[in-house]
């Protein structure tokens, strides 16, 4: 495990530091610390998706901290088994440089955990056989059917066609799996995921935040929701938290595994 470890650590430190995901495109140069968290992240996920028999899986990680909502996972994307960019390569939706554009990325699993995150938290989860199989044969067709928009929001609207984030992406291309019917629009997933039971996060949001709170960025448009929810201060989105629920409810997860602080969690813990 030490030789992997080492030959990761010689890896990532050639790689250029970036701008996390979501912020203004700048270079950084990472802390040597924070590669080598990130690189031995890397490792061990993949020693546990290997150890799993399955073709894909849902990473969750801890990029942005979201405490005062309750919240403790900010972002996930599916870790697909033999992808045309490597063994276990992370396919999901980022948003560019803090715009209102994103776009859909395959990274291996050391630049997904190295994207200067709160902590190295994770949570896999492991899909029902049928569920996995159906998933990953969508997922290695991309970018056909991606179901991809490229308008940013970071608080969409759950159903909104004219926005998209990272969350409400991962319940689309799940719910389009799931069909029994080819589903290859953006509507008629969320319409399909709803009926099967998802049901979004609220998140409250004052007014008084929104304004000197400096949540007016290029990435944010509360005008995507309707003008009483905007009154009201409580946003209906998509968090991981939710995908978990609605996965966990549905009878689609075959197993779950959690690190806190680096130590393994018998019980799975708040999302």
């Amino acid at each position: 495990m030490m030789r992997a470890l080492a030959i990761l650590f010689v890896f990532v430190l050639a790689l250029p530091g970036t701008a996390r995901a979501g912020d203004a495109c700048q270079s950084l140069e990472m802390p040597p610390y924070k590669v080598a968290d990130a690189a031995r992240t890397a490792l061990l996920a993949a020693q546990q998706l290997d150890e799993v028999d399955a073709p894909v899986a849902l990473l969750a990680r801890v990029g942005t901290d979201l405490s005062k909502q309750g919240l403790v996972y900010s972002h996930a994307g599916f870790a697909v088994r033999d992808h045309a960019h490597g063994r276990w390569t992370v396919v999901h939706l980022l948003n560019e440089c803090g715009s209102d554009r994103s776009g859909l990325y395959a990274q291996g699993l050391v630049n997904f955990f190295a994207d200067d995150l709160v902590n190295q938290d994770l949570r896999i989860v492991w899909f029902a056989p049928e569920v996995a199989d159906r998933l990953a044969q969508r997922l290695q067709q991309m970018p056909r059917h991606s179901l991809h928009h490229p308008r940013y929001n970071l608080i969409a609207r759950p159903s909104s066609d004219d926005y998209q984030n990272s969350t409400t992406w991962i319940v689309e291309v799940m719910a389009a799996a799931l069909a029994d019917r080819g589903i290859y629009d953006r509507r008629s997933a969320y319409a399909f995921a709803r009926g099967d039971g998802f049901v979004p996060d609220t998140v409250h949001i004052a007014y008084s935040k929104r304004v000197l709170g400096g949540l007016f960025s290029a990435n944010t448009d509360f005008t995507d929701h309707p003008v009483g929810t905007r009154l009201s201060g409580d946003y209906p989105v998509v968090t991981v938290r939710s995908i978990f629920r609605w996965l966990e409810r549905s009878g689609y997860v075959r197993e779950q595994r959690e690190w806190r602080g680096g130590v393994r969690q018998v019980v799975m813990g708040p999302a």
